[in-house]
C-alpha cells in the first residue's frame, strides 16, 4: 500500500506498486491495445486471465491511492492540531512551536491572528541575533501567507473584489442596449475671467429717427 510522504500529498510506492502503475500508464498511453468492451448481454469470445489480473491490480492500486490520500489528510490535521497545542503552551514551547509552524507552512497552512500575535511577542523577547533574524523572517513569511489567504477568500466571494482593483461596470442585460458613454457638456465660464454682459433689446434694435424735411420746404 502506498504511504504518505510529507504533508503536501507526496506518496512512497513499493516496487510491485510501481510495476502496476507503470503498466497502467502504458495502457493509458496506448488505448489501441485495449480490446473494445463487449456489448451488453454478450459473452466475450475469449477471456485473457492476464488482462483480468491486470485490471484487478489496477483497481487495488486505485483503492490504495485513495486510502493514502486520506491518510495524508489525517496527518496534516494532526500537524495543525499539534501546532495549536504548542502555541497554547508558549513561551515555554517556543522551539517546538517554531518548528511545527515551519512544517505547517510547507504543508499549505494559512496562519491566523493567533500565530501572527504569537510571533510578534516572540520577536520582542530577548534572543541572539541569529534567533531574532529567524523569528523575524518567519513572521514576514506568515504575514505574506495570511495576506494571500485573505485575498483568495475575498476573490472567491460572489462579486467580491479587492480595494485596489478598479470597479468594473455592470454587464448589460440580454436584450437591452449597452449604455452609451457620457457626452461632455458645455464648458462653463472659466474662473478668473468676467463674462460678457448680455445686450439689451434697445442696443440690438436701436429706434429709428424721423427723416428731416428737405431744405426747400424750410425756405418757403
Amino acid at each position: 500500500m502506498p504511504t504518505p510522504y510529507g504533508y503536501r500529498g507526496g506518496m512512497a510506492f513499493s516496487a510491485d506498486e510501481l510495476r502496476v502503475l507503470r503498466r497502467a500508464l502504458a495502457t493509458a498511453l496506448q488505448p489501441a491495445s485495449v480490446p473494445a468492451p463487449a456489448p451488453a448481454g454478450a459473452v466475450p469470445a475469449t477471456r485473457d486471465p492476464r488482462r483480468a489480473e491486470e485490471v484487478q491490480e489496477c483497481l487495488r492500486l486505485s483503492e490504495a491511492l485513495d486510502e493514502a490520500a486520506r491518510e495524508g489528510g489525517r496527518l496534516r490535521d494532526f500537524l495543525f492540531a499539534d501546532l495549536a497545542r504548542y502555541r497554547d503552551a508558549l513561551p515555554g514551547s517556543v522551539h517546538g512551536y517554531l518548528g511545527r509552524l515551519q512544517e505547517a507552512l510547507a504543508a499549505g497552512y494559512a496562519p491566523g491572528p493567533d500565530d501572527l500575535g504569537a510571533l510578534r511577542v516572540l520577536r520582542s523577547v530577548d534572543a541572539g541575533p541569529a534567533e531574532r533574524a529567524r523569528r523575524t523572517a518567519l513572521l514576514r513569511r506568515c504575514e505574506q501567507a495570511a495576506e494571500r489567504s485573505v485575498r483568495g477568500r475575498l476573490r472567491a466571494l460572489p462579486g467580491g473584489r479587492l480595494a485596489d482593483e478598479p470597479e468594473r461596470p455592470p454587464a448589460p442585460q440580454p436584450g437591452q442596449p449597452s449604455p452609451k458613454p457620457p457626452q461632455p457638456g458645455p464648458a462653463g465660464p472659466q474662473p478668473g475671467r468676467r463674462g460678457r454682459p448680455v445686450p439689451t433689446p434697445g442696443e440690438v434694435f436701436p429706434p429709428r429717427r424721423k427723416p428731416s424735411p428737405p431744405p426747400a420746404a424750410r425756405t418757403a
